[in-house]
């Protein structure tokens, strides 16, 4: 008799696709429009995705495959979009991403992008490669990047040391909130150095309200700026996991300057908490030679402070973290150093770096008591997570419904964050970012204890 196996498949995925975080990318560099190759379907989903999150417009062009480009090839339509959109919008640069369906019939991409050699004269076209299938929304992400540093930065450029765009850093943050990279762009202002970040969406994804259209809006990483990258002092990735992914031979922006202009590269994991803050400005004192402002150091010594007023509140609590393998390798560092144990860190990312890197941030008695899964969906989350006892998750939106089952509470980090508003507004990195992140915590799990208590408290 034949035996009916059960079909396992992804049931909620703990991820997004992977032309999501090129389009993110592209959004970040000014005067760029991204642009789908693929079904209409897909730059919706990607569209709603973002508007939800930034509660801002977002414009993700479409090559709009039908059943006979999908049987023929989409050339035509690749064409057509461009011309549309050079046409509509007047854009310096068109990031093309490709989709699961453009990839899986094989177009070739790069090649009608030479023969649009009459667009080209006037608008950029830069080409990343983005199946879904093969990785996640921050994978796209880092590819969009570092096609973009590539197409700008050839081989055959010079390289004119003496010149003053020498003296700036270029930092790639990845997928970080808004207020992250005002922060970042903060740091480097007070400590007088230039910096050429990339990319930059935080003006373009949260701007003032507009007295008039603007098919593009302001903001994003100049392409004047992206240019000089290979004349910098040096640059620096955030991401333990992209440092280890760059060690095993797959290329990131930072590398491939490193590798083609001998610009220094310094990959460090995101500065979330005292470490790793510690780490961040130690990098910047190195690579700029000067002394970071008094205003940091009273900041860690105010963070350090409340971690010993709320130290009760959250010593030895049970944690879920979620997310991007390199978001939750450094939440998890986090939570260890203000004494959260984090029982179970999930992914849905496949990298194979995630047990190491958690490993390299982890003291070894915490990182003991951690159950560590990649490739994981929310279903399977949930499942394991009651075995665990937590006493909170920490993730973005699409865990609600898991901590709603588990009742327990969940405080809302990273991407994507749907039933909130501000959550890109949320700041993660530095001594203060840690500080408004261990607030965040003690009183969740405060007010949780108060709304289970039978006659509630009114002092702690």
């Amino acid at each position: 008799m034949r035996e009916n196996r059960p079909y396992t498949a992804t049931r909620n995925a703990c991820k997004m696709c992977t032309p999501l975080g090129a389009a993110l990318a592209f959004h970040g560099i000014e005067g760029t429009i991204p642009l789908l190759h693929g079904s209409q379907g897909c730059s919706t989903y990607m569209r709603r995705y973002l508007i939800s999150h930034f509660k801002e417009p977002v414009d993700i062009a479409s090559s709009n495959f039908s059943e006979e480009t999908a049987i023929f090839g989409g050339g035509a339509n690749l064409k057509t979009a461009i011309q549309n959109i050079a046409r509509q919008y007047n854009p310096e640069m068109i990031g093309i991403a490709t989709t699961c369906l453009s990839e899986t019939i094989g177009d070739d991409v790069d090649m009608i992008i030479e023969s649009m050699g009459d667009i080209m004269k006037e608008t950029a076209l830069v080409h990343v490669s983005t199946p879904s299938y093969s990785g996640t929304h921050v994978d796209g992400f880092h590819h969009a990047v570092r096609a973009v540093v590539d197409q700008y930065n050839p081989s055959g450029v010079k390289n004119r040391k003496n010149s003053r765009a020498r003296k700036k850093i270029n930092l790639f943050p990845g997928m970080l909130s808004n207020e992250d990279l005002r922060h970042l762009k903060a740091i480097f202002k007070d400590i007088n150095t230039e910096l050429a970040l990339l990319p930059d969406y935080s003006e373009r994804l949260e701007g003032p309200s507009w007295m008039e259209y603007q098919s593009i809006q302001h903001g994003g990483t100049p392409i004047k700026e992206i240019q000089k990258m290979h004349r910098a002092t040096g640059s620096i990735e955030f991401g333990t996991i992209l440092a280890a992914s760059v060690e095993r031979g797959n290329g990131s922006a930072g590398s491939l300057l490193e590798s083609r202009f001998n610009i220094p590269l310094a990959s460090m994991g995101i500065p979330i908490g005292v470490k790793a803050t510690d780490r961040f400005f130690s990098l910047l004192e190195k690579m700029t030679l000067k002394m970071i402002p008094k205003k940091y150091k009273e900041q860690r010594g105010r963070l350090i402070d409340a971690y010993v007023d709320g130290n009760k509140y959250v010593s030895k609590k049970r944690a879920i973290v979620y997310g991007e393998e390199d978001f939750v390798a450094a939440m998890a560092g986090f939570l260890a150093e203000i004494g959260i144990i984090p029982v179970l860190c999930a992914s849905g990312g496949k990298s194979g770096l995630f047990i190491e890197s958690l490993r390299s941030i982890l003291p070894e008695n915490i990182f003991k008591q951690v159950s560590i899964h990649q490739g994981m969906d929310f279903t399977d989350m949930e499942e394991h997570a009651r075995t665990l006892m937590p006493d909170l998750a920490i993730g973005n939106s699409k865990g609600y419904t898991m901590t709603r089952h588990l009742d327990i509470p969940l405080v809302r980090v990273g991407f994507p964050i749907h039933d909130r508003v501000g959550g890109f507004r949320t700041l993660h990195i530095g001594y203060k970012g840690a500080q408004q992140l261990f607030d965040t915590i003690v009183n969740t799990l405060l007010q949780k204890r108060q709304d289970a208590s039978e006659v509630g408290y009114s002092y702690m």
